[in-house]
C-alpha cells in the first residue's frame, strides 16, 4: 500500500508518515498538486484542495460527513443553534456569529461581527454553503478519531480557547461513545469528531474528515488506521460509506 502526502507536511502528517513507514507502507510526498504519469497510490492524507485534485486521478475515495450533519443533531448534543446556509444569505446577518465552511476552508473559521465581514462575492460564489452558529465558549476541546462505531483514538487539543495538548478525558470518551450510539449511522465509518465542554456540559463542536485532520497527541499508529479507511481505493469503499464520498469542489 502507498500513502500519498502533499508538498508541505505538518508535524502531525510527519508522525503519520513515520507510522506508515513502521508498518512497512510506502509513502510519496508530491512536490506539487500534479500527479506524475504512471504513479499509483492507495491512500491519502492532505487538505481538501489537494485531495480534490489528486484523489480522483488516483482512484482514491475520501470520506467526509455530509455538509449539514451538525445542523441535524439535537440541541442536547450541540448546545447551540447551527444553520447551513448559502454565503449569500449569510451576508445579510446583522449579529455576531461563528461561521465556517462545512468541509472545506473556503473562509476562515471564526467569529464574524456581522455578515458584511465575510469574504465577498468577488471571492466566493454566493451559493457557497457555510455553517452559521451561535457563539459559545468551550473550556476544553477534544479530537476523537472514530472507526467502525467506536472511539478509536483521541486527544485534548485546547483549553479555554488556547492550544493545550494531552490525553482525552474519560468523560470526553464517554460522550463520544454516546454520540456514536445515537448518531453513528449518520457518519462514515472513519471520521473525526471534535467535542468540548461549554458551561460544564458536553457538546459536539464539529465533524472533520480524518484524512485532512491533525492527530495532536493521539497515537499516530491508531490514527493511521482511521486515515487509511477514510481515504482509500474507491473500489474498496463499503456500500454504507458510498454516500459519504467527497465530491471534488471545482470552480465553475
Amino acid at each position: 500500500m502507498t500513502l500519498v502526502l502533499p508538498p508541505r507536511l505538518t508535524a502531525s502528517a510527519q508522525s503519520l508518515r513515520d507510522a506508515a513507514h513502521r508498518r512497512g507502507l510506502r509513502t510519496i510526498q508530491l512536490r506539487t498538486f500534479e500527479v506524475p504519469a504512471e504513479m499509483h497510490a492507495d491512500h491519502l492524507h492532505a487538505g481538501p484542495s489537494f485531495a480534490d485534485v489528486v484523489a480522483p486521478l488516483l482512484g482514491i475515495a475520501p470520506l467526509e460527513a455530509e455538509p449539514g450533519w451538525l445542523t441535524r443533531l439535537p440541541r442536547d448534543l450541540t448546545r447551540r443553534e447551527i444553520k447551513l446556509v448559502a454565503i449569500g444569505e449569510a451576508y445579510e446577518l446583522r449579529r455576531p456569529a461563528f461561521i465556517k465552511s462545512p468541509n472545506d476552508k473556503n473562509i476562515p473559521a471564526m467569529i464574524y461581527t456581522d455578515g458584511s465581514r465575510l469574504p465577498g462575492p468577488d471571492a466566493l460564489d454566493r451559493r457557497t454553503p457555510v455553517l452559521v452558529s451561535d457563539i459559545v465558549d468551550f473550556s476544553a476541546e477534544y479530537r476523537l478519531h472514530l472507526l467502525d462505531g467506536v472511539v478509536y483514538a483521541g486527544s485534548q487539543y485546547a483549553e479555554d480557547g488556547r492550544l493545550h495538548l494531552g490525553p482525552p478525558s474519560t468523560d470526553a470518551l464517554a460522550f463520544g461513545a454516546d454520540l456514536i450510539a445515537r448518531y453513528g449511522h449518520t457518519l462514515p465509518s472513519a471520521i473525526v469528531v471534535d467535542v468540548g465542554l461549554t458551561d460544564g456540559r458536553w457538546a459536539v463542536i464539529e465533524a472533520n474528515a480524518a484524512w485532512a485532520s491533525g492527530a495532536y497527541e493521539a497515537d499516530p499508529d491508531l490514527v493511521l488506521d482511521v486515515v487509511l479507511r477514510a481515504a482509500g481505493p474507491s473500489a474498496s469503499v463499503s456500500a454504507r460509506d458510498r454516500q459519504f464520498i467527497r465530491q471534488p469542489q471545482r470552480p465553475d
